[in-house]
């Protein structure tokens, strides 16, 4: 049975945001799928944050800890890992995670897309507002994250790394947003960039180097 907002918001959660990709540093659209690697600064970029992430927890942490079945998001939490002396494998991979489907546009270039098809990204909230053919669209991002939440036990402590979008969307059922296409939507912020999450509070544990919008989901 789905678990009420109230439930959700005193969930204790730490929310990451991958790091840099060569796709992103080549503004070319990943999507979920696509397993992209990190780039030499968004390794120093994954570097900081378990840095970070260390002087805040200390040592091998009690976390339940999640990460997206994606290339870039796993290899963020190796590193991370590493700092916080947890081996990749106590990380839990779940679909749910990962980013928005972009459908027919994944793999192909920004600039390509919008002399193809016009704008398709809100100037001032930095998400997109087309839907990619055959591509997904907020609300089943918010569906299946509420999902992902439901399933979680409310009295563990979590660390989880997911994507740019889908950190906005989750962000935005535990602490509310903008409205976007019916779905609460928190703010952007920079690749890289980790939030605390607790009682429906958030806090910015780390603010990372990386660059924001969708061009780097």
């Amino acid at each position: 049975m789905l678990r009420n907002c109230y439930t959700m918001r005193l969930m204790d959660i730490i929310l990451a945001r991958h790091a840099e990709t060569v796709f992103n540093a080549a503004a070319r659209m990943q999507g979920h799928m696509a397993h992209t690697p990190l780039t030499r600064a968004g390794i120093a970029q994954a570097e900081a944050m378990g840095a970070a992430l260390a002087a805040t927890l200390g040592s091998a942490p009690d976390r339940d800890l999640w990460v997206s079945p994606s290339g870039r998001t796993q290899q963020t939490a190796a590193i991370v890992g590493e700092h916080l002396g947890h081996p990749f494998f106590d990380w839990r991979q779940d679909d749910r995670l990962l980013e928005i489907d972009v459908g027919d546009w994944e793999g192909r270039y920004y600039a390509d897309i919008v002399a193809e098809v016009g704008p398709i990204v809100d100037a001032d909230r930095r998400l997109f507002s087309v839907c990619a053919p055959n591509g997904e669209w907020f609300p089943a991002i918010a569906e299946r994250l509420t999902d992902w939440l439901a399933q979680l036990d409310p009295a563990r402590p979590v660390l989880a790394i997911s994507h740019g979008i889908t950190a906005r969307v989750l962000r935005g059922l535990l602490i509310g947003g903008t409205d976007w296409h019916g779905v609460k939507v928190a703010g952007d912020a920079p690749q890289g960039t980790v939030f605390h999450i607790r009682n429906g509070v958030e806090s910015v544990l780390h603010t990372g180097a990386g660059v924001q919008g969708v061009k780097a989901a």
